[in-house]
């Protein structure tokens, strides 16, 4: 049987994607989580062979669960699963350990013969996403650059900032230039928007 932990802030999606494997008869939903953190202590206690998940959820995003159970030196297998198709986010989750990317607009059977290939110690990428990652671009953020401009598009002014990260205002200033001055961009809100839509973000 293989164990599974499904990662998805959305509540429909979540309960469809448990439904869909379900029924499947090698295939046992062992536990469910809204954001990352829940998902990263589901998976550190439950020890799955496959944790499915999505990329934008609250606290930590699919990739950064990923990112640290490589780093745990864990065993579980990522699968992504995602609206977003960017060559950036699947070079990402590649860099982190993701061993499987499908898309959510692909039909159910994929995601079971997907986990059943990840569980097994393969590789799973949706077709139209395999060519794409050899065009990305690389990702010139740093992990804390990333964590500042995700806070700032959040609309949080630079104090705010400080305080959830325990930095001075100053220095949360030095990342956002940092970054801009990296992305080409003229301001905070530039720099936001142009590593989002490269999936660096």
């Amino acid at each position: 049987m293989i164990r599974v932990v499904i990662a998805e802030d959305q509540k429909m999606v979540l309960g469809a994607l448990s439904a869909l494997l379900e029924l499947e008869g090698d295939i046992q939903v062992v536990g469910r989580a809204a954001d990352g953190a829940e998902a990263l202590a589901l998976v550190r206690s439950e020890k799955p062979d496959v944790l499915i998940s999505d990329i934008e959820m609250p606290h930590l995003t699919g990739i950064d669960v990923a990112g640290r159970l490589k780093a745990d030196g864990a065993t579980t297998r990522v699968l992504i699963v995602t609206t977003f198709g960017r060559p950036g986010y699947l070079r990402r989750a590649m860099e982190a350990g993701v061993k499987g990317y499908l898309l959510k607009d692909g039909p159910s059977s994929v995601l079971a013969a997907a986990v059943r290939t990840i569980a097994a110690g393969g590789r799973a990428i949706a077709p139209e996403l395999s060519e794409a990652v050899w065009d990305a671009q690389p990702d010139p953020l740093t992990d804390r650059e990333r964590e500042i401009l995700r806070l700032a598009e959040e609309g949080r002014s630079n104090k705010d900032i400080a305080e959830v990260l325990d930095l001075s205002p100053g220095t949360v200033r030095n990342y956002l230039s940092e970054a801009a001055q990296k992305l080409g961009a003229a301001n905070r809100v530039e720099a936001g928007r142009i590593a989002r839509s490269n999936g660096w973000l």
